[in-house]
C-alpha cells in the first residue's frame, strides 16, 4: 500500500520539524536527484549557514522558512520525510535510489527527503515567498480552514463528481485518495454522486466527515514520529485500500473501483444503497 501523505500527515511532519529542527542552522542541504529540485533562483546553496525559524504547511506542501528564504517540498504520492540522528559529512552520490534531498543541521542531525518507485513526483523549491510556487498559488482554501457555508458554495459551482471534488486541491486543499474515500463513507455518499447535486442534509454530513476525518486523523498523529506516521495511518482507515474486507461499521464487503494510475474503495452498504460500482475504466459509473 502506497501511503500518500495528505493533510495531516504532512501537518504532522511539520509540527515534528517545528519540535526537533526550528532554531538550528541548516548546515547545507545536497541534492541526490537533480530532478526533484524545480526551482533555480534562489538556489539550493543559499539556505547553508541560515536558521531554520518556522515551518508551516500549505494544502499538501511543507514549508520550512529558513529566515526568509523557504525551502518547500511537495512530497507527491511516493515521497517521505525520514529524521536522521549523525547524518554522514560526505555528500551523497546522486543516482537512482530513492534519495532526493539531504539536509544537514548544525548539530549533526537533519532529515532525508526520499521518494520510492520509478514514477518520480517529489518536488523540491526554495523560493522567497510560498506564493512563488505554481501550486500553493492555485490552492483553494484548506480543508480544515473552510466553514459550512463557504462549503456549500464550493460544492454547488462545482460540476462533477464527490469524489473529484474532493481531491481538487484548487477547490478545497490538502484532501487526497485515502482521506476522500474514509469521508464519503463516514458521510455514507456515493464517491459518483455530482457535487452539485447535493440536497442540504447531504452537504451537512459531508462538511462533518471531511472535519472529523481530518481532526481524527491529526489527533492519531499528534506525537509521532515521522518513522511511524505511515503506520499510524493505514492503522485507522476504515475502507481505503481495505479492498475485500468487512466494513467496520456493517459488515459489507469493501469493493474498488480502479482507474488507470488509482483507484478508489467503499463500502456498497453505506455508500450506493447496496448496489456494486461498475468497474470498467472507460464506463458511465453509476450514481
Amino acid at each position: 500500500m502506497v501511503t500518500v501523505p495528505e493533510l495531516p500527515e504532512v501537518e504532522a511532519l511539520a509540527a515534528f520539524l517545528r519540535e526537533n529542527a526550528v532554531g538550528h542552522v541548516l548546515a547545507r542541504a545536497d541534492l541526490a536527484s537533480v530532478q526533484a529540485i524545480k526551482t533555480f533562483d534562489p538556489p539550493l546553496s543559499a539556505l547553508g549557514g541560515l536558521e531554520i525559524t518556522g515551518v508551516g504547511r500549505h494544502g499538501k506542501f511543507l514549508d520550512l522558512d529558513v529566515s526568509g528564504v523557504h525551502l518547500v517540498v511537495h512530497l507527491a504520492r511516493a515521497g517521505w520525510l525520514h529524521w536522521r540522528t549523525g547524518l554522514p559529512p560526505a555528500p551523497p552520490k546522486p543516482g537512482k535510489g530513492p534519495l532526493a534531498l539531504r539536509v544537514h543541521l548544525d548539530d549533526g542531525n537533519g532529515f532525508d527527503l526520499t521518494e520510492q518507485g520509478t514514477r518520480k513526483g517529489l518536488a523540491v523549491y526554495v523560493v522567497r515567498s510560498p506564493s512563488e510556487v505554481p501550486g500553493i498559488a492555485r490552492l483553494g482554501p484548506d480543508a480544515l480552514q473552510v466553514d459550512r457555508e463557504q462549503f456549500a458554495a464550493l460544492m454547488a459551482g462545482r460540476s462533477g463528481q464527490l469524489k473529484g471534488a474532493l481531491t481538487d486541491q484548487t477547490l478545497i486543499s490538502g484532501i487526497g485518495n485515502a482521506y476522500s474515500d474514509e469521508i464519503l463513507h463516514a458521510a455514507r455518499l456515493s464517491p459518483f454522486k455530482g457535487a452539485d447535486k447535493l440536497k442540504d442534509d447531504e452537504l451537512i454530513r459531508l462538511y462533518e466527515a471531511m472535519r472529523a476525518t481530518l481532526t481524527d486523523a491529526l489527533d492519531r498523529q499528534a506525537g509521532q514520529k515521522a518513522a511511524t506516521m505511515k503506520g499510524e495511518k493505514r492503522s485507522g482507515l476504515q475502507v481505503h485500500a481495505r479492498t475485500g474486507l468487512p466494513c467496520p461499521v456493517c459488515g459489507d464487503t469493501v469493493r474498488e473501483v480502479s482507474f488507470a494510475d488509482t483507484s478508489l474503495q467503499y463500502c456498497p452498504a453505506c455508500q450506493t444503497g447496496g448496489k456494486p460500482l461498475a468497474d470498467r475504466r472507460m464506463s458511465k459509473l453509476l450514481r
